[in-house]
Parts: C-alpha cells; sequence; structure tokens
C-alpha cells in the first residue's frame, strides 16, 4: 500500500514547496521509495521548477513526463476526462512508490475558490489525505485561522480529509500568535516564519520579467536570490547609504556616475555585496566605463532592459520567488525551517498510518477498468445495429478491458461503422444467420428446452432473436458473459438467461442490484430491477446474493435488511417478513454481519444509528442494502440518483450460471461500457 500526502494551499504564493520538500525528506527516512506527482502545470512540455526539485529529490528515477498530470488547458477543454487522466497518471506513479508527495496547482490560472475545490476533488480520487498551506504573509493571526478553516470546511465537503494545517510565511512578531490562533483547530497545525531568503525571485528571473538582457558579469550568478529591491535614481552618496547585501539595483542606464558608484562598492570592504544590477532605459555603458568595470574585476550581473524604472521595477515586484533546483540556498533554508517549525515526525507517522475509506465515483470506475484489465474475458453484445452500442465496444477495445463480439450482418455493420468514423478493427463479428452456428445451437437449445417440449425447429425461430443468439454463445461458453437491452426490452434479455442459464447453484432466484457510487463511497442496492414481491425465503436469497456481489466489487458486505421500523419498535405483516428474512439470512450465511428489520437511515446515517441502533454492528455502516419490495427498491434507488448526483451502474443481474446484464434503452455510451466492464468482472468469477 502507498502512502500518500496531497500538499495544497488556498491561494498562490503561499510557497507550498518548502512543505512538499519537507514531507518528501520524511518520508524518505521512512520509505524505501519516495515519489511525487503534480496532477496540474501551466505547461506540458516545460517542467515547472518547484515539481523539478522534488523529482530530482525522489528516491525513484522518475521522469518529468511521468510525474505529470494534465494542463489547466485540459480542465478546461473535458473536466472529467482531464480528471480520469490524472488519477490514471498517477497510479502508474504510485504502483513504484511506498510513498508519493502530491503537489497541489498554484492558482495560476482560474479564481482562487474555484481552484481550492478542484484541488479537493482531485485529493479525494486519488484517497491521498491533506497538508493544507496557509499564506499567512501580512496577515492576522484571526486572519490565518478563518483562511484555515474555510479551507478545512472546503476540503471536507469533497470528501479530502485534511492531517495538518501549516501556515507558512508568518511574520515573526506574529508567530506565537498564529500558533496559538490554529491550536484549538481539530487537526494538528504549524506555523512557519517568512524568509526573505526563500520568497526571494532569482536575479534570472527579474531579468527575464524585465526582457533584460546580461552584458557583463558572472552569468553563473544569475540564480542567486535578490533579497531587496532598490530603485536607484538619486545621487550616488545616498544611494550608497541605502545598499543591502543581496539587492538589485535598479537604476537608469545613462547614468555613468551611479553605475560605477555601485560596482566600486560592490568590490570593496565592509560595503554590501550585492545580487546583480538592472540598467534600464536600453542604454549601456559607453566601451570606456566597460573596460573600467572589467579592470576592477567584479562578477555581479549587469542586466539592460528597454524598460524604464518604474516599469522594470514593477514588474520585478510581481515575481515569485520559486525554489528551483539551481537554488540550493533557498532548498537547504526551506528545509530547515520546515524541520525547525513542524513535527515533521507527527506528520509522516500521519501520512503513514492514514488509511482512506473514501471511494469516489471516478476512482471506483477506474478499479473496475483495472479489474477488467487484469484478466479480460469475452463478452457478445447482440444489438450491434445500435451506435451506442458500437461506440462503447470501439471503446472497451480499446482500453483492452475486454475481448468483444457484436452480432450483427457484417455488410451493415461495416457501413454504421464508417456513418460513425469508428474503427472495429480487433472486434469479432458474428452473424446470427450463419448456418452452422444457427444448427449448431438450434439443437443445443432443443436439447436445454426438452422438458418444455422444444423442437429443433422452434430452436431455429428462437434464434432469430439476437438475445437469444447471444445468451446460447454464452451458454455453450463461446463468450463469458452478455450485455443486452439498448433496444431490447428487459423481458427480452432476462427470459432466455432464466430459460437457457439459468440460477447458479444454490441460489433460487435471479435478482439484481445498482452499485451506487456516491461522493464519498459504494452502496450496493438490491433488488431494484428483478422481483417485485419477494417471499422471507427470497429476500434472504437477495441478500446472501448481494452481499456476494458487493464483495466481488470490493465493497465490504455489511447487510441491512431495510423496513420502516428498526429492530424490535414495530410490528406488522411487512416488518415481519423482513425479520424472518434476517432470521433465515443469519441461518444461511452465519458469517455475513447483518441487521434487520432496519430504517433506512439508521442504516447509513452514523449519527442516527448511535440513537436508534447503538450497539448494531451494521447501522450507520450498511453498505448492503436490501430493500423489502421492487417498489421500495426501484424508487429509492432513482431518488439517489437524481437527488445526490450519484453514479448509478446496473441493474446488474446476480444468481445467473454465467453473467447477463440488462441495460436501459436510455442508456449512455458510458452506461454501455460500465455494464460491460462489470460483466466482465463477473465473469472472472
Amino acid at each position: 500500500m502507498v502512502h500518500s500526502v496531497y500538499v495544497a494551499s488556498t491561494e498562490g504564493d503561499s510557497i507550498k514547496s518548502i512543505v512538499a520538500l519537507g514531507i518528501l525528506e520524511s518520508l524518505k527516512e521512512r520509505a524505501g521509495k519516495a515519489g511525487v506527482f503534480r496532477p496540474i502545470v501551466a505547461h506540458q512540455h516545460e517542467p515547472d521548477p518547484v515539481t523539478e526539485v522534488l523529482r530530482l529529490r525522489s528516491t525513484l528515477p522518475l521522469t518529468w513526463d511521468e510525474v505529470l498530470g494534465v494542463t489547466y488547458e485540459d480542465i478546461h477543454l473535458g473536466p472529467r476526462e482531464a480528471h480520469a487522466r490524472i488519477l490514471e497518471r498517477y497510479l502508474r506513479v504510485a504502483r513504484r512508490c511506498d510513498a508519493i508527495v502530491v503537489i497541489g496547482s498554484d492558482y495560476t490560472d482560474v479564481g482562487e475558490a474555484s481552484e481550492l475545490a478542484l484541488n479537493a476533488r482531485i485529493a479525494a480520487n486519488l484517497a491521498s489525505p491533506v497538508a493544507l498551506v496557509i499564506n499567512a504573509l501580512g496577515r492576522r493571526p484571526t486572519t490565518v485561522r478563518t483562511a484555515a478553516e474555510v479551507a478545512l470546511s472546503t476540503f471536507a465537503e469533497n470528501n479530502a480529509p485534511t492531517l495538518s494545517v501549516i501556515a507558512n510565511r508568518c511574520g515573526p512578531e506574529h508567530l506565537a500568535k498564529v500558533r496559538e490562533a490554529l491550536s484549538t483547530l481539530n487537526v494538528p497545525a504549524y506555523a512557519i516564519p517568512e524568509s526573505r531568503l526563500v520568497s526571494a525571485p532569482t536575479v534570472r528571473a527579474i531579468m527575464e520579467s524585465a526582457g533584460g538582457e546580461l552584458i557583463g558579469g558572472d552569468a553563473s550568478l544569475l540564480d542567486q536570490e535578490a533579497l531587496a529591491l532598490i530603485i536607484g535614481a538619486m545621487e550616488a552618496e545616498h544611494l550608497i547609504e541605502r545598499l543591502e547585501d543581496g539587492a538589485v539595483i535598479i537604476t537608469p542606464g545613462d547614468r555613468e556616475s551611479l553605475l560605477l558608484a555601485l560596482i566600486t562598492a560592490h568590490a570593496a570592504e565592509g560595503f554590501p555585496s550585492l545580487s546583480g544590477i538592472v540598467l534600464t532605459g536600453g542604454f549601456a555603458p559607453p566601451k570606456a566605463m566597460i573596460r573600467l568595470i572589467r579592470g576592477i574585476g567584479t562578477n555581479v550581473p549587469i542586466i539592460r532592459t528597454a524598460l524604464d524604472s518604474f516599469t522594470t521595477g514593477l514588474r520585478a515586484g510581481e515575481v515569485r520567488g520559486h525554489i528551483e533546483p539551481a537554488t540550493t540556498r533557498k532548498v537547504t533554508a526551506g528545509l530547515s525551517m520546515y524541520m525547525e517549525n513542524v513535527a515533521a515526525d507527527d506528520v509522516a507517522e500521519s501520512i503513514a498510518s492514514f488509511t482512506s475509506t473514501i471511494v469516489t465515483p471516478l476512482s471506483f470506475g477506474h478499479s473496475m477498468l483495472e479489474r477488467a484489465q487484469g484478466a479480460p474475458r469475452h463478452i457478445v453484445l447482440p444489438e450491434g445495429s445500435d451506435p451506442r452500442v458500437l461506440r462503447a465496444a470501439c471503446r472497451v477495445n480499446q482500453l483492452g478491458a475486454a475481448r468483444i463480439t457484436v452480432l450483427a450482418q457484417p455488410a451493415e455493420l461495416d457501413r454504421a461503422a464508417r456513418a460513425l468514423g469508428i474503427d472495429l478493427g480487433g472486434i469479432g463479428i458474428v452473424d446470427i444467420r450463419d448456418e452452422q452456428l444457427v444448427d449448431r445451437y438450434a439443437h443445443a437449445l432443443a436439447e436445454i428446452r426438452r422438458s418444455k417440449g422444444l423442437t429443433v425447429e422452434a430452436a431455429r425461430t428462437q434464434l432469430t432473436s439476437p438475445t437469444v443468439f447471444g445468451t446460447m454463445m454464452v451458454q455453450m461458453g463461446e463468450a463469458d458473459g452478455m450485455v443486452s437491452g439498448a433496444s431490447h426490452t428487459t423481458a427480452d434479455t432476462i427470459r432466455p438467461a432464466f430459460q437457457i442459464i439459468k440460477t447458479a447453484p444454490g441460489v433460487q432466484i435471479v435478482s439484481s442490484v445498482f452499485l451506487m457510487a456516491l461522493a464519498d463511497r459504494v452502496l450496493v442496492f438490491g433488488d431494484c430491477a428483478v422481483n417485485p414481491n419477494p417471499t422471507p425465503p427470497n429476500l434472504a436469497d437477495i441478500a446472501i446474493t448481494s452481499a456476494a456481489t458487493a464483495a466481488a466489487f470490493g465493497v465490504e458486505p455489511r447487510v441491512a435488511m431495510l423496513s420502516y421500523s428498526s429492530g424490535t419498535s414495530g410490528s406488522g405483516v411487512d416488518v415481519d417478513a423482513v425479520r424472518e428474512a434476517t432470521a433465515l439470512v443469519k441461518q444461511r450465511a452465519p458469517e455475513l454481519v447483518v441487521e434487520g428489520p432496519i430504517q433506512y437511515d439508521a442504516a447509513v446515517d452514523p449519527a442516527v444509528a448511535a440513537s436508534k441502533m447503538p450497539h448494531s454492528p451494521v447501522a450507520g455502516r450498511a453498505t448492503v442494502l436490501i430493500f423489502p419490495d421492487l417498489d421500495a427498491g426501484n424508487i429509492a434507488y432513482k431518488a439517489v440518483q437524481r437527488s445526490s448526483g450519484a453514479l448509478a451502474i446496473g441493474p446488474v443481474l446476480q444468481g445467473l450460471n454465467r453473467p447477463v446484464n440488462d441495460l436501459s434503452r436510455g442508456a449512455t455510451v458510458d452506461d454501455i461500457v460500465n455494464t460491460i466492464l462489470i460483466t466482465a468482472i463477473q465473469a472472472q468469477g
């Protein structure tokens, strides 16, 4: 299991990089393989400096392309696809790591409130707890706390748990008060003081902001920090009095006397050492002055820009002080400040011991895809003339999640593919008029239905139905499962499965479940599509089969037998039926954790459960919810789907010897893809 953390800030210029750097170094001491990942960057082909610093310090040989998720442009063009790509690329890195530090976005493209929520959603999809960084520069302690509370609320609303809060860039005079203000938060909180060195831009960054060029001095010193910016247009004697160590001086390029004074002061004993000189107005020193400067032997970078002094100063003041691979002093200072002001071992331990219970629809869908890709199965799609089915077939084929066969006349299918602009390469095509197949299937079908008086000729007639033909492919072992229903009724899909494939040993009835992917978890609802009025033995059978389905899809089964009352509080025919069904489940499957009768709110809400059924192992934590009849189940799944935005995957048929699943006739391409994946996973056993 990889241990991850998402380092996020509430705005730009928080210098969260030193927190990410400190956490990475702490995790490296605990984990053999520590990596980094950057979900969003401004430019795909231009490595950002912060990511490069952490990438180069990770213990894995990761390339820039490997640690990148998507760009802001990708987010704008297709948010859903971008989130899926972030998760996919993250998992590629995570599989190679024991620990991974995820670096949140830098607020370079969208509004702060929306970008904070964007980071929260990404953290939830990655199942990474958050280390939250607050920019405290120039803010009062109470303001810092308010910013933290708002951010914590945003992450909680998006199902991203926060492990710690770090207020960075605190004014030294406010440091103790900021720590005190944050101490009552419900997560550990720390404060790091502002560092001029860490927050300072480099001379190179100032040169680039002004569109300048180096005309003198040592180019290798462009990566040193500009600890102060001074606009010097006064007389030399007054300017020299204002010089500081590490300052960049911005001065008119036609003031040779000032340049000479600055060069002399920089070289003289007892005077500040400058980081750079920027000459404005597009002027360059005369050749004689250049010779004199070289004679003095100064190495301070001298930069010329066409901008005036005021504009140059404005642009230089806007430059952010990033940590970069070349800024070794910054890296050292930033690490030192993190280690001195944060309980690094405690933060690392909280990351290492964290176990996520969050499952988002995106992460659940991706887990299904990976399961299907792990052992691809052969799925037959009888409705080869439906454009949605063909698009879904192509997508699944491209993903390598299943081997697909469609039933259609080859000439018609070819015309449809050309009209849709899709490639059917790699997809099997079977013509249900194939005489050899029809003859073989007809004899087999007549034998299966012999007790019902079915003749071979009558079987031939039935095989003109694509769903019957597809069902026979599954029964004969020539396909592992079938998905139908996009253009056929539920009865057309299910009836042949009942008659031909039949129920699995020990299962009394075929039933269905919906996999309800909520914002933070997956619930299993049954039966919502097949059995109108199940008897108590039927309900018990549905519960046991649904628990097995839940487990097959990675959901730990905790079964709630739903009713209008909880425990012994109610009586009547309906609640007594649920009580009887619960007893049968306990008798037939004693290993299952089951509770019933129980109301829906008591089953899923811990607060209600604590009041109504405080000692129940299921109440408040139920994952498999069994409804007393089809009315209740169908209404409930649609109500949850429409009111909460949950992704409802299904109906998933269960209890058959081999998997067959039904689609809604309003199914989208995504719905069909999901149902194919489910069927493929069921076929894996």
